[in-house]
């Protein structure tokens, strides 16, 4: 798949509207530990932003991809493919993939809260808005109960348990926007 380009706009110094850059987002991350995962990390803000149209580039310097409270994210993700039928789990997949989030994304796996006795299920202290750009895909939540969502879904996901799984051959592209929260209850 060809990466998402992203027109970033701000102002000049009189004012008028100017697009800054037209160009695929310097924080795209893939994994070795997890073929075909990609996180094309677009714009993000960690408070209420301002909005004078000079700000720099915040994708400029890398800090983590769990908003934290009044900070947001946009993201794109690419969901592998699901296993080919019979495929047994690597054993060690968790731990290398864990290691490697930790050292491409700070901070992304101590904020996402992933559990190790059960594979791919998280929760993170934000509401998430996806849309499902092509593919599908399953969400999951903690009481087993799942819903799947094809291209044009979206989901509003409010800090609850759950993980995604792609039951498609081929990729699934969903785009996200996450809203840092204060957890309550």
């Amino acid at each position: 798949m060809a990466a998402p380009r992203r027109a970033l706009t701000g102002r000049d110094e009189s004012g008028k509207s100017i697009f800054r850059s037209f160009d695929v987002t310097p924080q795209v991350v893939t994994f070795d530990s997890r073929p075909g995962l990609v996180m094309w990390e677009t714009y993000a803000t960690k408070e209420t932003p301002g909005l004078s149209g000079r700000e720099p580039d915040p994708m400029l310097v890398k800090d983590g991809a769990v908003p934290p409270a009044n900070g947001s994210l946009f993201l794109i993700v690419q969901f592998p493919p699901r296993p080919p039928e019979g495929t047994k789990p690597n054993p060690g997949a968790f731990d290398a993939f864990m290691k490697e989030a930790a050292e491409k994304i700070p901070g992304w796996a101590e904020n996402a809260h992933y559990e190790r006795d059960n594979p791919g299920m998280h929760t993170t202290d934000t509401i998430d808005y996806g849309v499902v750009i092509r593919g599908e895909i399953v969400l999951e939540l903690d009481d087993g109960k799942t819903v799947r969502l094809r291209q044009g879904d979206c989901v509003v996901q409010n800090g609850t348990r759950h993980r995604w799984r792609n039951p498609l051959p081929e990729p699934c592209l969903m785009a996200f926007v996450l809203i840092g929260g204060r957890r309550q209850g």
